[in-house]
């Protein structure tokens, strides 16, 4: 084993705590007795593994210290691999540990062998995440799925609850502005799924009248209505066995929300001007652009039908709120776009990568896509101008200084950290992970001074 490893065992029994410092003599090992030192010594040590008791006592408002504290690692490190220990018998909380998102569990009494191996296996499937992260960030950070450009922290973690979400048959909801590509995750969805090699089926509700939109939906029998000449099946119905995309769903009128909430919860189609209930097998996909919580505030959504379509909900940010990722998305499209056109343009130049890393972009992927393939139409040098996108730069363009980025970053943690602590620099130095000699050389490194208590 490796003395360098770090392992952060949080327990209260000081005998158990002997015990577990003995068993694991070739780690560094902290330890921890309750939830406010576990937080403390996480912060300070970054461990890749934490051992933790779920038997904590609760703390003085009765809270379950155990699950609390699980929680706040999981959240706080959410790479960490956390391997509950609880009591003889005690299963159920072991699978609510593990199903709040600990590692792997073990029961008292502790057997040395067994938990050795436990830890060893979380450290090694922990460095073959953190090596697959470094591949993946590798390629000028950009991560590809299904087509999709995730240069960014924000988008990453969407592609991420995409791949977990596709293999299941939950209903999706995919909320995000327009032009974010709501319906481009939402084939990515399929296509990563078991009905891949099925229809997927996309129906726009705001671009269909109403009148229309149930017959198009749910389809009709010959002589429904006038110009019904013959039987026509649904979109529902043609999407057996692959996905329904709903896109604008929030535009559904309220009257054939009824409709669809009565399918999604029978599985079954009517037809208009039918008696026959229809069985249907499709995975449903939700899109929409409007705050559903504030449409069924004002009587426009049902709430029972939010909630059947929100089993898993997705958040798309916008372009400006992907730090990182405005760069590699117009890159990506720059070279897709001098290739359909056949231009030799190399890149974007200093005055337009300013610009596209600082503009807000209203209109989002939509609107990049478009100025980008106007920009390569009309450049004349090989590279691309702030004046052929036609935007500029909003504001100052963020420094690439390393030192000045780190000089700032530093400078704003310890403010906010002595604001929160009233001044106190105890507290203040375990908010930032460091020690209380560390924090007063920064302190004085930086001109900060120490916030009335």
């Amino acid at each position: 084993m490796n003395r360098t490893r770090k392992l952060l065992i949080v327990e209260d029994d000081p005998g158990i705590q002997s015990q577990l410092r003995w068993c694991f003599e070739d780690y560094e090992v902290v330890q921890a007795e309750n939830r406010a030192a576990a937080i403390t010594e996480l912060r300070r040590h970054e461990p890749a593994v934490v051992l933790q008791d779920l038997g904590l006592p609760p703390d003085d408002s009765g809270v379950e210290e155990g699950f609390a504290t699980l929680k706040e690692i999981i959240q706080l490190a959410p790479y960490t691999k956390v391997v509950v220990v609880t009591g003889h018998g005690d299963q159920s909380n072991a699978v609510k540990a593990v199903g709040l998102g600990a590692y792997d569990f073990y029961q008292k009494p502790v057997d040395v062998d067994t938990l050795q191996l436990i830890v060893q296996r979380a450290y090694h499937i922990y460095d073959l995440e953190a090596e697959n992260r470094r591949l993946n960030a590798h390629h000028d950070g950009t991560e590809m799925l299904n087509g999709i450009i995730a240069g960014s922290d924000a988008m990453t973690k969407v592609c991420r609850m995409v791949e977990k979400v596709a293999p299941t048959s939950v209903t999706t909801l995919l909320l995000g502005e327009s032009g974010t590509g709501k319906e481009l995750l939402a084939r990515a969805i399929h296509s990563l799924s078991d009905r891949a090699d099925k229809p997927f089926v996309a129906i726009n509700c705001a671009a269909i009248p109403d009148t229309l939109l149930e017959s198009e939906l749910f389809g009709f029998e010959k002589g429904a209505f006038t110009g019904a000449v013959k039987t026509t099946p649904g979109k529902i119905e043609v999407a057996n066995k692959g996905t329904l995309f709903l896109d604008e769903i929030g535009d559904m009128p309220l009257a054939l929300q009824a409709k669809l909430l009565r399918f999604l919860q029978e599985r079954v189609v009517e037809r208009l001007g039918g008696r026959a209930e229809i069985a249907v097998d499709v995975r449903v996909v939700c899109a929409t652009n409007k705050n559903l919580k504030d449409e069924m505030a004002a009587g426009r959504f049902r709430e029972d039908l939010y909630y059947r379509i929100s089993e898993i909900t997705i958040d798309i940010p916008p372009v400006r709120e992907r730090d990182g990722g405005r760069i590699v998305l117009a890159r990506h499209l720059l070279a897709k776009f001098a290739k359909q056109q056949s231009k030799n343009i190399k890149g974007f130049s200093d005055d337009a990568q300013d610009a596209i890393d600082t503009y807000p972009w209203p209109g989002n992927v939509r609107e990049m896509e478009n100025r980008i393939k106007t920009s390569v139409i009309m450049a004349e040098g090989k590279l691309v101008t702030a004046e052929d996108l036609g935007i500029r730069a909003d504001g100052e363009p963020r420094t690439l200084n390393l030192r000045v980025v780190r000089q700032e970053a530093e400078t704003r943690a310890i403010r906010d950290a002595l604001a929160r602590t009233a001044g106190n620099i105890s507290r203040a130095a375990d908010l930032l992970g460091i020690t209380r000699p560390t924090l007063y050389d920064l302190m004085e490194k930086y001109g900060l001074q120490q916030s009335p208590q």
